[in-house]
């Protein structure tokens, strides 16, 4: 069957990322004898003509559409990003008549209320590299789809639970050829790398475990090496590992670190960082084996609001995880979440004072917290009337304490003035 698949997200959050889930689909569709194409339309401006161009390019049998993500997470000023994702399905469907495949991380979230919204005939639900080809050949063979796992059919919902691949070495890695042609010309694009999908953590408001499910599972260190080493050979220097929690479990990340280093990979890459199990022997061996710079998601510098998001970290974890990379020469990024469940305007400047104290190169701070379904966030929310049983969180709800809008706004005020170079919004 031809396929055509397409990243529909145009906003470029903080940066450019390449759809890693997408081609990761497409490379196991081509790989079981399908024909593929493919269409980034990041950056792209509104308008169905890339659409019209790829679809009539390569002539469809069968569309898949990447929903990445929903918004854009700005409590402040909100933009919803569907919006345009529903003008791509509006698009595929004026120049062809090819069934319409949902699937990506954002839509895994909303399975459901996703698919009516963008009017597309199905959907995936989780890992999408065997269900999206099941789904292919029940298709091609005219037989039952009730059997493809995690798949949702419009007016008929779901009757399958999802697909999660317990080894992540089943699923191909992304095919090298496909990501040359989504990047096109710039080998300064971060190429993104996922060596883990699950997290057993259970923040309160994060929404992984809906994407990704909360066991942890891993690809083989050397199956990961050899592909960064092909990236490489390729032209490409960049590479970001986008897995929630890179040092999650410990041992994988030093395995992994110094795997990439006895490759003699000469390669520069960044990832995210828990900072529970950063000591001085991780942040040494991460820095010998490339890695420049981390994101390290703290979210408060309060003990009292961590354990109210449920983390498993303290602040001297922080403290002692930013002072191990700083000497390690590895940029820091630190990430505040405010006006969370018991959040209080002296816990805020007491967060907003330890991310100072931290030295870190750059520190984002949000105010409002997006409310995510089947979280403790999004229940705490329903039990204080701040939403409704039935709001289904598909458009953007935010989370803030009743009455520390105000309040919080101003102390943030005054911060951007006395930290320009951070970003509060």
């Amino acid at each position: 069957m031809n396929v055509l698949f397409i990243s529909s997200n145009t906003a470029l959050i903080n940066m450019r990322t390449l759809p890693l889930g997408l081609a990761g689909v497409a490379t196991a569709a081509k790989r079981s004898g399908h024909r593929v194409a493919m269409l980034d339309l990041a950056g792209e401006d509104h308008g169905e003509a890339p659409v019209a161009r790829a679809i009539a390019g390569s002539s469809p049998d069968v569309i898949g559409i990447s929903v990445r993500n929903i918004d854009d997470q700005n409590a402040g000023n909100p933009v919803f990003l569907l919006d345009r994702a529903r003008e791509v399905v509006a698009a595929c469907r004026s120049n062809s008549s090819a069934p319409i495949v949902l699937g990506g991380a954002g839509y895994s979230i909303y399975p459901g209320s996703a698919l009516e919204f963008l009017g597309a005939d199905m959907g995936i639900q989780g890992d999408g590299e065997v269900a999206f080809c099941r789904l292919l050949s029940a298709l091609e063979g005219n037989t039952n789809l009730e059997d493809v796992p995690g798949l949702f059919i419009r007016g008929k919902g779901n009757k399958t639970p999802r697909m999660l691949e317990p080894n992540l070495d089943r699923h191909a890695l992304p095919d090298i050829d496909l990501m040359m042609s989504l990047a096109g010309s710039d080998r300064d694009l971060p190429v993104p790398v996922q060596a883990r999908r699950g997290c057993a953590m259970r923040c309160s408001y994060c929404s992984t475990h809906i994407i990704e499910g909360t066991d942890t599972r891993k690809r083989s260190c050397e199956r990961l090496v050899d592909w960064i080493s092909e990236a490489g050979a390729r032209g490409f220097e960049k590479f970001y590992f986008v897995d929630n929690n890179f040092n999650i479990p410990a041992s994988f990340a030093l395995e992994l670190c110094k795997q990439i280093f006895d490759a003699n990979l000469d390669i520069d890459w960044r990832c995210i960082l828990n900072p529970l199990h950063v000591d001085e022997a991780l942040a040494t061996v991460m820095a010998r084996a490339g890695c420049t710079e981390v994101s390290l998601g703290f979210e408060s510098g309060c003990e009292r609001i961590l354990k109210a998001m449920n983390k498993k970290f303290s602040v001297n974890d922080v403290r002692r995880a930013a002072s191990h990379l700083a000497d390690q020469g590895i940029r820091r990024m630190g990430f505040l979440l405010l006006g969370g469940p018991e959040e209080t305007i002296e816990s805020a400047e007491q967060s907003l004072a330890f991310a100072d104290s931290l030295s870190l190169e750059m520190v984002k701070v949000t105010s409002g917290i997006r409310i995510y379904p089947d979280t403790a966030l999004a229940r705490i929310a329903i039990e204080q009337g701040i939403v409704k049983p039935d709001d289904d969180l598909l458009h953007p709800r935010f989370y803030i304490v009743p009455g520390l809008k105000e309040p919080l706004n101003e102390l943030l005020s005054k911060w951007r003035v006395r930290r320009p170079s951070w970003i509060i919004a």
